[in-house]
């Protein structure tokens, strides 16, 4: 085997661990909820249970989700249905069904799979260093599969052995693993053959387009942004330095004048591209995460505002990026364009989604077409598959709410 491909077997034995962990986590969640539907489908032949039937269901395309989301950030993107009915009539929905299946097979089979690829990794390393304190375990007891007694340091270096036996399976056989775990979510998470993709198909492909309108937006904000900034500080302060240059041989005493103005010009331009510079991904996100970074728009906005914000774990750095952005932006036109006297903004984790929540006690009123910059947001946000809903009745309030896919 080459290095290279040495290399990519690897990445492949690490990847498979990582899938085999995701699945763990949602294999514990379907056991949970395995019995909590059992639960409910015992009580329900008493009429009590039907009252937990609908958020039963809910609770079931919310495990699945959440493994469509982790399935296809390892393979190609698996479509969720169509959302459910209200009350009883969810049971109803075929998908809902085949959700059911998958849950009681992942909650099995699944858990079984996650479990044993795990132990590889922990018997390899068990065995491996086993040499290494064989001497403070009780006499005659060896670890894992051994069978014969370690009684001196060639005994424990033929556990060692084990050890590497381990390793070789789970750098070839991790991968497997990792695939047969999610063999059975793929086929039942899917739509089943012979389901009209086209809307969803339509609703990507505009999505996709709005990303690509982002990106060359952002591009050109860019160049704005350096040509009529930084550019011309920077060729000010050329001019300036060379106007310095003269003066030392014809005016000396008017040269450091000069020079102080070509300094401060020099500050400016570097001021230009710090902003520029934070305006392409904030340095302060990956510093103080998302949470530090909202602080310090909180902190630093004319209008008093309260920030609430609850994030268990980080999302991925462009979803945190725009996230920071949108936030951003609202708060300037809640500045700018409001008349408030206090904001708000509230960020949570929940479904797979981070969701914003911007607040202020303003006039109301604000409108896309207003130049307001909500255009701007709204385009950032449809980039990413998310969503934004904006209520500004006149008179105020006005609430901005933004969903954003975050997954686990």
């Amino acid at each position: 085997m080459t290095l290279d491909g040495l290399r990519r077997r690897t990445h492949a034995a690490v990847d498979a661990l990582e899938r085999l962990v995701g699945g763990l986590g949602t294999a514990v969640l379907a056991l949970a909820l395995v019995f909590w539907l059992f639960i409910v489908a015992l009580t329900s032949l008493a009429g009590v249970g039907l009252v937990f039937a609908p958020s039963a269901a809910k609770a079931v395309r919310a495990v699945a989700d959440r493994e469509r989301a982790r399935l296809s950030r390892w393979g190609p993107e698996i479509i969720g249905p169509e959302p459910l009915l209200s009350g009883l009539h969810a049971w109803t929905d075929k998908a809902l069904w085949r959700e059911v299946v998958w849950l009681v097979e992942h909650a099995t089979l699944g858990f079984v799979v996650s479990i044993f690829g795990l132990t590889i990794p922990l018997s390899a390393v068990q065995d491996l260093t086993y040499p290494f304190w064989w001497w403070s375990v009780p006499p005659d007891s060896a670890p894992g599969l051994v069978f014969w007694p370690v009684h001196n340091q060639l005994d424990a270096l033929a556990v060692g052995l084990y050890g590497v036996a381990w390793l070789v399976i789970g750098f070839f056989g991790g991968p497997w693993l990792a695939r047969a775990q999610a063999w059975p979510g793929r086929r039942l998470l899917a739509p089943p053959p012979g389901t009209d993709l086209s809307l969803r198909i339509v609703e990507l492909t505009a999505t996709r387009a709005a990303a690509l309108d982002a990106h060359a937006a952002e591009l050109r904000r860019i160049e704005r942004s350096l040509h009529d900034g930084a550019q011309n500080r920077l060729v000010a302060v050329s001019v300036l330095l060379g106007a310095a240059r003269r003066a030392v041989a014809r005016d000396p005493a008017t040269a450091g004048d000069v020079l102080e103005r070509a300094q401060e010009a020099a500050e400016q331009a570097l001021a230009e591209l710090r902003t520029v510079v934070r305006g392409i991904l904030p340095p302060v996100l990956d510093g103080r995460g998302l949470d530090g970074a909202l602080a310090g728009l909180a902190h630093d906005c004319a209008v008093p505002c309260r920030l609430d914000v609850d994030l268990p774990h980080r999302c991925a750095a462009s979803v945190e990026a725009t996230a920071y952005f949108v936030v951003a932006e609202a708060l300037t036109n809640i500045t700018k364009h409001s008349g408030a006297t206090a904001a708000g903004v509230t960020v949570r984790i929940q479904d797979q989604k981070l969701k914003i929540s911007i607040e202020d006690n303003g006039r109301g009123g604000a409108d896309e077409d207003g130049g307001s910059g909500i255009t701007g947001i709204r385009r950032r946000v449809e980039a990413y598959d998310g969503n934004l809903t904006l209520t500004s009745p006149a008179g105020g309030p006005t609430t901005l709410r933004v969903e954003l896919p975050c997954g686990s």
